[in-house]
């Protein structure tokens, strides 16, 4: 990011601070959760190991199922030669959502910024081509930063159906289609006033889905069922921007709802949304997703300033002073999400300076400059840990005590969704294009 576009947008937040303070923002109404878990009726979801279902991946940490067998190194020429190419297919208008992979199908979200018309988009999982493509919104596009997307959301898919949030018409939508690309229900979950845009991810747990709709209007995060559309529970959020997805994990022997921003690290009881524990910081805006580990957490953020907090997880009520493990303020991602593995911490920050980190104690390991921008997270797969960055390289590098660089593959096209490893095979959507890398 250039001086001049960071100095344009403090003075824009400076101006929407000010602006903020003048109106009063009406809270969504709060819905509470049903004192039993009556709610959750409806079987579990079980992908397929080489299915890549949403954000992050199976697991919600960025790793692939074990066996895989990806490749390392591909390429193709200007005389059409490729390397590891399996196929490449355009994808029409403009998205940053990762592809969600389920069976035999890959769909993706995407957006015509001059028609104002958002779609999802389905392709055959073994030729790349298109089956279908749905109109799901016309009309009513929001303000975002340069950088960002009118659908930057990654889909989620529980194998019946699809869920897919937008920033449309003043409010977060939720689409629901089946496979097909019918669509079954849409539903406004909460209003929506727009700085820079939206970014969060759908999140799917038990018989819902959840939402969040961090915003400088009324914040909200919502659970709804996946097969009736009701709202199980909705919670009100600090009415500040923030742009991360919520992810849960099993931290600390129980299920925990983990979202970065705004100022806070929040944790809560995904069954209800009640409120378990916060940690003042990293800082007020955040982006990228919390990694989490069998008893500790780490949350990262961008602005006004870049820090990482390691937080042990088995806090109640605010645990500022009580459960912060170490911080680090230098060198943090604020939109890259991190990557644990094997007690180390990896982290590549968005002007390509990764780092290694012991994860109990935040010492670093070794520091490499990748000489790029990144918006797209780390993938591990195959032993190997895969990174694209917004010019379309994407670097291989082994896991470890010593930095190993294996391979650096430039596709020529620009990359921000993070790429998608399932199947010994990587699908990678860039500006333009959906690739499928595989072994020849």
């Amino acid at each position: 990011m250039t001086k001049h576009l960071t100095l344009l947008i403090l003075i824009t937040l400076s101006c929407s601070v000010a602006i903020g303070c003048e109106q009063k923002v009406e809270p969504v109404d709060e819905v509470a959760a049903p004192k039993s878990e009556s709610w959750d009726d409806l079987s579990e979801v079980k992908p397929a190991a080489d299915d890549w279902p949403w954000w992050r991946g199976p697991t919600f940490d960025g790793k692939a199922a074990e066996g895989q067998n990806p490749p390392i190194k591909w390429s193709e020429t200007e005389n059409g030669e490729t390397r590891n190419i399996a196929w490449k297919v355009d994808v029409p208008h403009r998205g940053h959502g990762s592809p969600c992979v389920w069976g035999d199908k890959i769909f993706l979200s995407t957006a015509d910024d001059e028609a104002e018309v958002q779609y999802i988009l389905c392709y055959d999982r073994a030729t790349g081509k298109e089956l279908w493509k749905k109109e799901v919104h016309s009309g009513g596009f929001m303000r975002q930063h340069r950088k960002n997307s009118q659908a930057s959301s990654s889909i989620a898919c529980d194998g019946e159906h699809l869920y897919a949030t937008f920033m449309v018409q003043d409010g977060i939508w939720l689409d629901t289609l089946d496979l097909d690309g019918k669509i079954v229900r849409q539903e406004k979950v909460g209003p929506f006033k727009s700085l820079h845009g939206f970014a969060a991810s759908p999140l799917l747990y038990k018989s819902m889905i959840i939402v969040v709709g961090d915003n400088r209007g009324a914040g909200f995060m919502a659970a709804v069922h996946r097969k009736t559309g009701k709202v199980i529970w909705r919670i009100n959020r600090t009415s500040y921007q923030s742009f991360a997805s919520p992810i849960i994990g099993n931290v600390c022997g129980r299920d925990q709802l983990l979202i970065a921003g705004p100022y806070k690290v929040y944790s809560y009881d995904p069954n209800t949304g009640e409120e378990l524990w916060t940690c003042d910081g990293p800082t007020d805006v955040a982006a990228s997703t919390i990694t989490f580990g069998d008893e500790l957490i780490y949350a990262a953020a961008g602005y006004p300033k870049k820090n990482l907090l390691c937080i042990r997880a088995d806090g109640n009520g605010d645990v500022t002073d009580t459960h912060l493990v170490w911080r680090r303020d230098k060198n943090a991602a604020y939109v890259p999400s991190m990557l644990l593995h094997e007690g180390l911490l990896y982290m590549i920050n968005d002007r390509g300076k990764g780092v290694c980190l012991e994860a109990d104690s935040g010492k670093v390991v070794w520091e490499h400059d990748f000489d790029a921008d990144f918006s797209s997270s780390p993938v591990l797969a195959g032993g190997n840990i895969y990174i694209v960055d917004e010019d379309g390289k994407m670097s291989v590098f082994k896991p470890g005590r010593e930095f190993e660089l294996l391979a650096e593959n430039d596709l020529g096209d620009g990359g921000f969704a993070m790429p998608v490893i399932c199947g010994d095979k990587i699908y990678l959507r860039t500006l333009h294009h959906l690739y499928c890398l595989a072994e020849e």
